[in-house]
């Protein structure tokens, strides 16, 4: 954003502000100005991010995350694992539901065997296919037998619990979590009202309204003259400055699990070349970046697991930003430069990108950087469908994209095995390497600090091969009222501390 775009943007925010008056807030009720409402209200069917802030006041499951993403007890106070192919939960008991009923063992049951349907085509069937068979011995004993031995299947029973005979697609959803639905205004609110029966305790708070205001130009006039208490991701950096000098807000970041990278096309003459792609993260400069468009709401990646998992592994092969090394690596590859350091390219790549602003932008400055190592950047600038389509069909020599919220390291299956080539997994790039193969299908096989040694592997070999260039981890951000006390932003941006908010 230039100097004088800037100034016009915060001239608006000032008129229009001057044109409103704060609007009355009911007593001890935490606002959340959000982008966008849920898509639906149903867990066993819904995947988007904006339901799922709404599930983490609503509902609970087996068992939940810490920040470092390992596994404590929630709805199951304690669990054995059997020759890891029979687990038994024992489950608490007086757990209410928002209608007064009792939690038992036939609502994690029903959750599951919906899930498992396939006539209700939920799209967390595959996560679940693992499963042979569920007994309900008495109300308060779950048993989940296994088909084979699943090392991620402990944390897939985060898995939100509904009401037995919740009906699909429910706009009344009954959970057990600290707050339950009052009203669904689409497009335009939602509003919570605290569980008196939660069973971890009451929450601070009488209420919770999520205020749909898809403009981010007015979200900030909200959160500026009190009607909303906070915003949250996504916020444009070059607001931060702004938010910072108001003496009514703090500004709160937290590390966070979302993964920016570039991905290329292995089949591909040029990509597939890993001293291409070796020069490329060479060539660029993430740092400048991160500082100067970014405003530092991201640190350096060294893959797609995040520090903020156990699971990290930094002991990895590391690309700062040298030109003479990238230089020459192409010329050694026998890519010279025609002209020096003129105009022309040792060749031009094409890099398919959305229309978001933000993205073209950094896409720009890729293009810059790679034309100081002699690498053209063809930028091909399409509607989100489009470009999507497009990098699921293979159809490009290089992208940028972000994985959102990775928890557990068996991902990698899904985006590195050769298996997992689209329709059938996310390994757009068509990326080969048995020994990757291997190690991602004994990750799912192994338990302990021996699993946490197979993904450490893992990770080096990918960090050498460079099927993705790593650019950056996001850092989550939160602007709130200063009133606020209690509130912890998560890694994965959950909203369960919202149980454990006061208002002053």
């Amino acid at each position: 954003m230039t100097k004088w775009r800037k100034l016009a943007v915060f001239i608006l925010l000032a008129l229009i502000s001057a044109c409103h008056r704060a609007e009355e807030v009911p007593p001890n009720t935490f606002v959340i100005g959000v982008e966008t409402g849920p898509a639906m209200l149903d867990p066993r069917l819904a995947t988007d991010a904006a339901s799922s802030k709404a599930f983490d006041l609503l509902f609970n499951g087996l068992v939940k995350r810490k920040e470092d993403f390992s596994i404590l007890p929630d709805l199951a106070e304690s669990w054995e694992i059997k020759d890891k192919l029979k687990y038994v939960f024992h489950l608490r008991k007086n757990v209410k539901f928002h209608d007064g009923s009792s939690f038992t063992s036939a609502d994690v049951k029903a959750v599951y065997d919906f899930v498992l349907n396939p006539a209700n085509k939920s799209p967390h069937r595959g996560t679940f296919k693992v499963i042979e068979s569920i007994e309900t011995p008495d109300d308060h004993t779950v048993i989940f037998n296994l088909k084979e031995k699943n090392a991620p299947f402990l944390g897939s029973l985060t898995f939100a619990i509904v009401k037995k005979g919740t009906e699909t697609a429910t706009e009344h959803p009954i959970g057990t979590g600290p707050f339950k639905l009052v009203k669904y205004k689409r497009d335009e609110q939602l509003v919570f009202v605290k569980h008196k029966d939660y069973f971890e305790g009451v929450p601070n708070l009488d209420g919770v309204i999520f205020k749909i205001v898809p403009d981010e130009t007015v979200r900030t006039l909200e959160l500026e003259r009190g009607a909303v208490h906070t915003i949250m991701n996504p916020i444009t950096p070059d607001l931060l400055p702004r938010f910072r000098k108001n003496e009514n807000l703090k500004v709160v970041t937290q590390l966070g699990t979302n993964y920016s990278y570039l991905g290329f096309n292995m089949e591909d003459a040029l990509t597939g070349d890993k001293n291409v792609r070796e020069a490329i993260a060479l060539a660029i400069d993430r740092k400048s970046i991160i500082e100067h468009i970014l405003k530092g709401l991201a640190q350096p990646a060294t893959g797609p697991i995040s520090p903020a998992s156990r699971f990290y592994e930094g002991d990895v092969k590391t690309y700062k930003r040298n030109l003479e090394k990238a230089k020459k690596i192409l010329d050694e590859a026998g890519y010279k430069d025609p002209d020096g350091d003129g105009p022309q390219k040792r060749f031009t790549l094409r890099y398919s990108t959305s229309q978001n602003e933000l993205r073209k932008r950094i896409a720009e400055v890729f293009q810059w950087q790679l034309s100081e190592a002699g690498i053209g950047i063809d930028i091909r600038s399409y509607e989100w469908g489009t470009f999507y389509a497009d990098i699921k069909k293979g159809n490009f020599q290089m992208y940028s994209l972000t994985w959102v919220g990775i928890a557990d390291p068996d991902i990698f299956k899904y985006i590195f095995h050769s298996s997992s080539m689209p329709p059938g997994g996310a390994n757009r790039g068509r990326y080969r390497n048995l020994e990757i193969d291997k190690l991602t299908e004994m990750g799912a096989v192994t338990f302990g600090g021996e699993r946490r040694d197979v993904y450490s592997k893992a990770q080096k070999i990918l960090a050498n091969d460079l099927p993705y260039v790593s650019l950056w981890y996001s850092v989550n951000v939160a602007v709130m009222n200063k009133r606020i006390t209690g509130f912890t932003l998560a890694p994965d941006e959950n909203l369960k501390s919202l149980k454990n908010v006061t208002i002053k």
